[in-house]
């Protein structure tokens, strides 16, 4: 059966759900991950609150979605109560399906103003921030949260169930805690307790890149959807392939003529949401870094060439080639093969 579940009133269907992620999950990432399928629910990256409150353009662009991207969730980060009310104000102006809060991201950045999963060793604000978004809008409210802040204060199980008792409608759940960042030992059980706590959808997080990992993350955990992150970096088609096999369907495989297609289909949406090739290239190199992950000899023929480009013609360039020498038979019969 196919995973799905409600956030209030709004389908989540496939259960799927792109997660938020700064840098990477703007308007063109996200109509890539659409136009190839999988995903019930997109989500921005992540957005000051400060910002979006005073109407700043740079802030304002990050919040722009397609007249059909539905549903569609506005992910605002702060520690300031009344300041986070505001924002969430804007984001229901703007149609936004959803208002997210972000208490996951581990960043010093973010961190360094109790913002993200620095608010896990507040849970007096973190509540007060919850109880100040809710009394602020009517649009469903969700929070994405990391387990704890260490290891040992695992506190995400009674702070999820403080937040569903304030009014929040769905939780995502990542299996790290801040002071893990990237590493740390894979502990998914307080993503169960929180479950068992729960009547509100729960979404679980943390190294799910394929089908396997998405079955194991459910069986584990009792979620009712999955959140994919940098698995969709480096593989635009993990939340289709996720979702047509929680569904029983074959796993769509992309042929490198598709994998070319989608990749250069990228750069060239990217161009215009940049002023300097600059900094589309610099975007492009951002994405082309996990994307060659898996192709034969893709590290050598294909990542590293397109790093060092200076310019967008020669990350086609290099592309271009590479993908060529993969459809005259490049890759050897003892060469890894094309994973999704």
């Amino acid at each position: 059966m196919a995973l799905s579940f409600r956030i209030r009133s709004v389908d989540v269907s496939p259960g799927v759900v792109l997660a938020p992620m700064e840098g990477v999950t703007d308007l063109t990432f996200r109509r890539l991950v659409r136009q190839i399928g999988g995903a019930g629910l997109t989500c921005t990256e992540f957005i000051a609150s400060e910002g979006l409150r005073r109407g700043e353009g740079r802030i304002l662009q990050m919040a722009e979605f397609d007249p059909d991207e539905n549903p569609i969730s506005i992910q605002i980060y702060g520690r300031r109560p009344e300041a986070m009310a505001e924002a969430a104000q804007v984001v229901e102006s703007l149609g936004a399906t959803i208002c997210d809060i972000n208490m996951g991201c581990p960043s010093k950045k973010v961190c360094a103003h109790s913002g993200g999963s620095g608010l896990l060793r507040e849970p007096a604000l973190a509540l007060d921030i919850v109880k100040a978004v809710r009394k602020a809008i009517r649009i469903p409210l969700t929070v994405k949260m990391r387990t704890g802040y260490d290891p040992q204060h695992r506190n995400a199980p009674d702070l999820a169930h403080a937040f569903q008792e304030e009014g929040v409608e769905a939780i995502t759940i990542h299996w790290r805690t801040k002071v893990d960042l990237y590493g740390g030992v894979r502990d998914v059980r307080p993503i169960a307790e929180a479950r068992r706590r729960l009547r509100i959808p729960l979404i679980a997080n943390g190294d799910v890149v394929d089908l396997a990992t998405a079955r194991q993350m459910l069986d584990e955990t009792g979620a009712d959807g999955v959140m994919v992150g940098r698995g969709a970096i480096r593989n635009p088609w993990a939340l289709r392939q996720i979702a047509e096999g929680l569904a029983g369907l074959p796993q769509t495989q992309p042929t490198p003529a598709e994998r070319r297609r989608v990749l250069l289909g990228y750069l060239d949406a990217l161009r215009p949401r940049f002023a300097t090739e600059h900094g589309c290239l610099g975007r492009f190199k951002k994405i082309a870094n996990h994307f060659t992950a898996g192709l034969p000899e893709g590290e050598t023929r294909l990542r590293t060439p397109i790093l060092r480009s200076q310019s967008i013609a020669e990350a086609v360039d290099h592309t271009e080639a590479y993908f060529g020498w993969l459809q005259q038979g490049g890759a050897t019969d003892d060469a890894p093969q094309v994973h999704s």
